[in-house]
């Protein structure tokens, strides 16, 4: 299987389960910015439950854009926030302090495009599951697609993925089990485990 998907920031696991299960993945890059989706934004599990980290962005919805010609505003210190809040949510985790060196670099680098931070937020996270994928970029925008499986309603907020199984995270004993976080989520709480944790998902097509 071939799949077409959106590259997000700091991708949910179901969009790794699409990823994992398909013999060549396509980003797309070549349609118009929409507001409200995980293009910009990724959910972890803080003390108090779900917590959303949002990448903030210069973009009016009067005059439309293309996703990757949507910057990010860099005005204020957004990394550092986030950086914070992994800490303060994951620090006790079984596996944050193995893979959160090789994350840093995205906490230190500036990007000007939120579509390149996400790219290289997906070239990190293969790196630290150790996949090897293979990945292209689309060239032009098809609203019907016929030789891929369009992974592409998964970037929308409002995507439930149903039946992921539970795994043990760090405020389990709170709030119970939340679903398809970050997939940052499962990395440090499974570590090298969370390979095997997604081929065993079940995604169907969007």
């Amino acid at each position: 299987m071939d799949c077409l998907i959106h590259p997000t920031y700091f991708p949910n696991i179901a969009h790794f389960v699409a990823i994992i299960k398909s013999e060549n993945v396509c980003f797309e890059v070549c349609d118009n910015y929409q507001k409200q989706s995980f293009r910009n934004r990724t959910e972890i599990y803080g003390a108090n439950g779900k917590l959303a980290l949002t990448v903030p962005v210069n973009y009016s919805q009067k005059n439309r854009q293309l996703y990757k010609d949507v910057k990010i505003a860099n005005d204020d210190n957004w990394q550092l926030l986030h950086l914070k809040s992994l800490q303060s949510a994951y620090s006790m985790s079984p596996f944050f302090e193995f893979y959160i060196d090789d994350l840093m670099p995205l906490f230190e680098t500036k990007f000007d495009y939120i579509l390149d931070l996400n790219l290289q937020c997906f070239e990190t996270l293969t790196n630290s599951l150790q996949l090897e994928l293979s990945v292209s970029k689309t060239s032009f925008f098809e609203k019907d697609v016929l030789h891929k499986t369009d992974f592409r309603p998964l970037v929308k907020r409002n995507f439930e993925a149903k039946n992921l199984e539970e795994y043990t995270q760090v405020f389990t004993d709170k709030h119970g089990f939340i679903s398809n976080l970050s997939i940052l989520d499962l990395l440090f709480n499974e570590g090298p485990n969370s390979e095997l944790y997604l081929t065993r998902q079940a995604l169907n097509p969007c």
